[in-house]
C-alpha cells in the first residue's frame, strides 16, 4: 500500500477533534470537507475519501478527493457517479467546513483577462518567467471559458519509457526518488550473546525525521504550509519523448491549467500550451544540454552544475517541472542562493536530463543536499542512487560531511536509508580492524548522526562487556552476498571520483567585506588588510586580490 502523506491531515496537532456528524447524504448535501466512499480508478475498489474541491464543467460536476491513508499523489478528479451514496457519509463540522474553503485554497482561480494572440510561448524570456514566478497568467487566448477551473486529469496518461512494476495504486505516474532498485538490508534478529541499546532513546534522537523544520526563508526549498493542500492543477505533460501525470501542484501561468497537456521542452524547460507552437520552438531551440560546465562524464551519464543566480530562466523552470513530482521542497523563483547538479544521459541529439539534485551555496546547517528528483521516465534504473552518491561525492572533495536537509519526503527518506545502509555495510566489510563512528562518517563523508542512525536500523550497534561495539550479523551479511550476486548479473550504477573534473566554488562574504572597505578606506588601505588578514583565510581556489579589486572597483565606478 502507498505510504500515508502525514501532510494532508487537516487539524491543529495537541488538540482533539471535533466529532464528525455521519448519516445518509444526497449529491446535493455533498460539499468540500465530507467524507464517503468513493470508487479508486486503479484498484476499482471503494475508499474512503474527503471532497477538497468541486466544480463544475459541461454542466456536470467534479470533485477533487483525497483517500485516506494513502498518499496525496493519488488524489484525482472525479466524477458525481463514482461515490457510493448508499452508505453513511462523515459532514464536516461547521468551523471545519469554513476553514477548508477558506484557508485551503482549493477553490476555482477567479476570471482572466486575456487579449493576445494564443499559442504564446511561455518561459523562455525574462518577461515569461517573470510572469511565471509571481504566478501572473500570461496572455493568450483559450478555446475554453475564461474563467473555467482546471479540468479533471485525463483518467490514465499514456507512457513511453516509464518504469514496470510497482504498486497497483500507482498509474503510469511517477516517483521522485525512485528506491526499487536499492535491495535494502533487512533488520536481523539478535544474537543472543550481546545486550541491545535503548533502540527507542537513540532512534528518537537520531531519526533525520526528528530534526528541526526547515527554513522557509531566503535559501531554503521548504514550501509554506499553506501550499500543502492545493488541487494537482495539470493534467499531463509531455516532455521529450515521454507523456506523464503530474502528482502535485506546480504554479504555472492559470491559462495552461485549462489545457490537456503541457509539452516541455527537455533542453530549455520552456513550456507551451498546443503542440504547434511547441514545435516552432524545438525548430529554433539550439540548447542541447543544461546550460552549465559539465563536471563529470562517464560512459553512462553526464553530470552538470547550474548557477541559480546566472542561469535563473532555466532553473525556475527546472523549479516548476520538479514541484509537479516533489511536494516538500521546492522554490519557485528565488533560484539565486543554490547551485544545481543535472544528471544526464547522451545521444545523438543532446544530452537528456534524467534528474537532478540542487545544493545551497554555503549551508549553514551543512546540508549537501536541498531537493533531489528523479524524472519519472528514468525511475528504477538506479538513477536516484547514482544522485545520492554523486553528492557524497562532491562532500568528500570539498572535505566536509553532509547530510540532506530535513525532513525528507516518504520516498526520498527510504532512498537515503537504503544508500547509507548499503555504503555503511561495505565500509565494515572492507574494515580490517577496530574503527568507530567518527572514522565512518569521515571516511564516507556522512554526518556521524546519519550513520548512527543507519546502524541502529542495521542492529549492528550493541553494549558489551560494558562498551559500545559495532558487529555485523550473519544476516545482514547474507543479505549483503546476495545483492552483490544481482549486482553482477545486472550491473550496478556507480560514480568513478577520478573522472569528476571540479573544484569547490567558494561562496562567503568576503569580496562583499573588501568593497565596504574599498569605499570606506580606499584601495591602498583595503589591500593591506586584504593581504594581511582576509587572503590567508580564503581557500586556494578563490579569485586572488588583484582580479576581485578589479571587479570591485568596476563596480563602483
Amino acid at each position: 500500500m502507498v505510504t500515508r502523506d502525514a501532510s494532508a491531515d487537516v487539524g491543529t496537532p495537541g488538540v482533539e477533534a471535533v466529532p464528525r456528524e455521519k448519516g445518509m447524504a444526497t449529491l446535493e448535501q455533498l460539499r468540500i470537507g465530507v467524507k464517503l466512499h468513493t470508487l479508486h480508478g486503479a484498484s476499482n475498489e471503494h475508499r474512503f475519501a474527503e471532497i477538497l474541491s468541486i466544480q463544475t464543467r459541461k454542466s456536470q460536476p467534479y470533485y477533487y478527493v483525497h483517500y485516506e491513508e494513502f498518499n496525496k499523489r493519488l488524489d484525482e478528479w472525479v466524477p458525481a457517479d463514482r461515490f457510493d451514496l448508499t452508505r453513511e457519509v462523515e459532514f464536516p463540522p461547521p468551523d471545519a467546513g469554513d476553514a477548508k474553503k477558506a484557508g485551503h485554497a482549493v477553490s476555482p482561480a477567479p476570471p482572466v483577462q486575456r487579449s493576445l494572440k494564443r499559442g504564446r510561448a511561455v518561459g523562455g524570456g525574462r518577461d515569461s518567467i517573470a510572469s511565471t514566478a509571481a504566478g501572473t497568467p500570461v496572455n493568450k487566448r483559450s478555446r475554453r471559458s475564461l474563467g473555467s477551473s482546471p479540468p479533471p486529469p485525463a483518467p490514465k496518461a499514456e507512457s513511453v519509457g516509464l518504469g514496470e512494476g510497482g504498486d497497483s495504486e500507482v498509474s503510469t505516474s511517477v516517483v521522485a526518488i525512485p528506491t526499487e532498485d536499492i535491495d535494502s538490508t533487512p533488520i536481523p534478529e539478535d544474537d543472543g550473546d550481546t545486550m541491545d541499546l535503548d533502540k527507542e532513546k537513540y532512534q528518537k534522537a537520531l531519526d533525520p525525521q526528528s530534526a528541526p523544520p526547515a527554513r522557509t526563508g531566503h535559501g531554503s526549498m521548504s514550501k509554506s504550509t499553506n501550499e500543502i493542500s492545493k488541487v494537482r492543477n495539470l493534467s499531463q505533460i509531455q516532455i521529450g519523448q515521454h507523456l506523464v501525470e503530474p502528482w502535485y501542484f506546480s504554479p504555472y501561468p492559470v491559462e495552461f491549467t485549462e489545457e490537456d497537456t503541457i509539452y516541455i521542452c527537455e533542453f530549455c524547460l520552456s513550456f507551451f500550451a498546443t503542440e504547434r507552437v511547441f514545435a516552432r520552438h524545438r525548430q529554433k531551440c539550439t540548447l542541447l544540454h543544461p546550460p552549465g560546465n559539465e563536471i563529470y562524464r562517464d560512459d553512462a551519464a553526464s553530470f552538470f552544475e547550474v548557477d541559480g543566480r546566472r542561469q535563473r530562466t532555466w532553473a525556475r523552470n527546472l523549479s516548476l517541472l520538479s514541484k509537479l513530482f516533489l511536494d516538500h521542497k521546492t522554490v519557485y523563483s528565488d533560484v539565486d542562493p543554490f547551485l544545481f547538479y543535472c544528471m544526464c544521459t547522451r545521444d545523438a541529439f543532446g544530452c537528456h536530463l534524467v534528474g537532478y539534485f540542487s545544493k545551497e551555496k554555503g549551508s549553514p546547517d551543512g546540508y549537501n543536499v536541498a531537493c533531489i528528483l528523479t524524472l519519472p521516465q528514468y525511475q528504477r534504473s538506479g538513477y536516484g542512487r547514482l544522485l545520492i552518491e554523486f553528492s557524497y561525492t562532491l562532500s568528500k572533495r570539498e572535505g566536509k560531511q553532509g547530510s540532506p536537509e530535513k525532513p525528507l519526503s516518504d520516498l526520498g527518506l527510504l532512498s537515503y536509508r537504503a544508500y547509507w545502509q548499503e555504503t555503511v555495510v561495505d565500509a565494515l566489510l572492507e574494515t580490517k580492524g577496530e574503527v568507530t563512528v567518527d572514522e565512518l562518517a569521515q571516511r564516507m563523508a556522512m554526518t556521524p548522526a546519519d550513520v548512527l542512525h543507519t546502524l541502529l536500523s542495521l542492529n549492528a550497534l550493541k553494549f558489551y562487556k560494558g562498551q559500545h561495539v559495532i558487529c555485523l550479523t550473519d544476516a545482514v551479511i547474507a543479505q549483503k552476498e546476495k545483492q552483490k550476486e544481482k549486482q553482477r548479473v545486472k550491473g550496478k550504477r556507480c560514480i568513478f571520483p577520478e573522472k569528476l573534473i571540479w573544484k569547490p566554488p567558494v561562496f562567503t562574504g568576503i569580496w562583499r567585506s573588501i568593497e565596504v572597505m574599498i569605499t570606506n578606506s580606499g584601495l591602498t588601505a583595503a589591500r593591506t588588510v586584504t593581504n594581511t588578514t582576509i587572503l590567508p583565510m580564503l581557500h586556494p581556489n578563490s579569485l586572488n586580490f588583484a582580479a576581485a579589486a578589479g571587479y570591485m572597483l568596476e563596480r563602483l565606478q
